[in-house]
């Protein structure tokens, strides 16, 4: 298995003689985040002005607290306190940026360039490729399974719609711009070239083409058909995108979860804590706010949860499909779901918590 998804990854588009996009791994990409684009109703955004308090809340949390508690939680879990149990010595090897033809041995940020059957890598110390997956994925705010968790906590599924259509336009401009900044300051590298490219094929191009292909398709077949035949034919398309990506991913890191198991659990702690923390924070300062719970709970939703699919694409756009980065991410998309659900319930719990009509 690892073998084949090596093949697989190896087919891909270079830029200076560095293989910078996987053909196979941006088809699974492309077909894992167009379903979620295409959903997404951009009038909406045209009404977010009637309600601007739980929208600017939301884009507070996402952009201004959000990315700097995962960098430090993160950083205090894998670079301190479980330093140890990944292992001192624990190095991953991992793409060097497009272009970049460093000689081997000269050092770089926290890697040293290596040769490794004919091919330079990055050599950087395990737990920072973990640490890197956990930044990229704590940034992303979720545009896809929100709709979801709004629609079980019974929150205002139209406030929820005009975030995922907000935070889908606020990543083309923002994701890029913290992701290379909080990767600098960990001593990752930036592949600025890469990353920006990242954003253009796994967010811009499923996001315009989800645009167009849903105002043609309501222009021809009618808002009915769009909502009552495409998009259950979409829906296993998106499932059976991700699941492909998971089983490539994990074919790579297989090894390294038999010989430790617990390396799950160890990445596992911070995010959980991170989403519990983003969670409870968004959750209080909407009830200060004097929110209504149909606003409050979507945007604590939003803020708690992430867009697994472009951390992971960007993981392993940037780092390889079989580095640290790419797994952690991974990691992310396998506690999602039963966090989220404890945090609906919670929800659905102290509803009474809020007033019956906005402040």
């Amino acid at each position: 298995a690892p073998g084949f998804a090596s093949a697989l990854d190896g087919l891909s588009i270079s830029v200076e003689g560095a293989p910078v996009i996987s053909i196979p791994i941006a088809i699974c990409l492309f077909f894992m985040m167009y379903p979620i684009m295409v959903k997404i109703d951009f009038a909406q955004v045209i009404r977010a002005g009637r309600s601007p308090k739980p929208v600017g809340l939301t884009l507070f949390i996402n952009w201004a607290v959000k990315p700097f508690t995962m960098y430090a939680i993160a950083y205090l879990f894998l670079g301190v306190l479980f330093r140890g149990l990944i292992g001192v010595e624990a190095m991953d090897l991992v793409k060097l940026p497009p272009g970049a033809d460093w000689a081997v041995g000269s050092v770089h940020g926290a890697g040293t360039v290596v040769l490794e059957e004919g091919v330079k890598f990055l050599q950087v110390p395990l737990w920072r490729s973990y640490f890197a997956g956990c930044i990229l994925l704590g940034i992303a705010p979720c545009t896809a399974m929100v709709l979801v968790w709004g629609f079980l906590a019974k929150g205002n599924d139209g406030h929820t719609l005009v975030m995922v259509a907000i935070n889908s336009l606020t990543m083309l401009l923002l994701y890029g711009v913290l992701g290379g900044f909080l990767l600098g300051v960990g001593r990752m590298p930036v592949p600025w070239q890469a990353l920006l490219l990242s954003i253009a094929v796994y967010v811009a191009l499923p996001l315009v083409a989800g645009f167009f292909s849903r105002r043609w398709i309501i222009q021809k077949r009618g808002g009915e058909w769009f909502q009552e035949r495409f998009l259950p034919f979409l829906s296993p398309v998106s499932i059976a995108a991700l699941l492909m990506t998971l089983v490539l991913l994990f074919s790579f890191k297989g090894d390294v979860i038999l010989a430790q198991p617990l390396t799950i659990l160890w990445i596992a702690i911070p995010l959980f804590l991170q989403t519990a923390l983003i969670f409870g924070l968004t959750y209080w300062i909407a009830r200060k706010m004097g929110l209504v719970y149909e606003d409050a709970a979507p945007s604590a939703m939003i803020g708690a949860s992430n867009h697994f699919e472009v951390a992971i694409a960007t993981a392993t756009m940037l780092f390889g499909l079989s580095s640290g980065a790419a797994l952690a991410t991974v990691v992310g998309v396998l506690i999602e779901v039963p966090v989220m659900l404890m945090l609906v319930r919670f929800c659905l719990r102290t509803k009474n918590k809020f007033p019956t009509e906005a402040a």
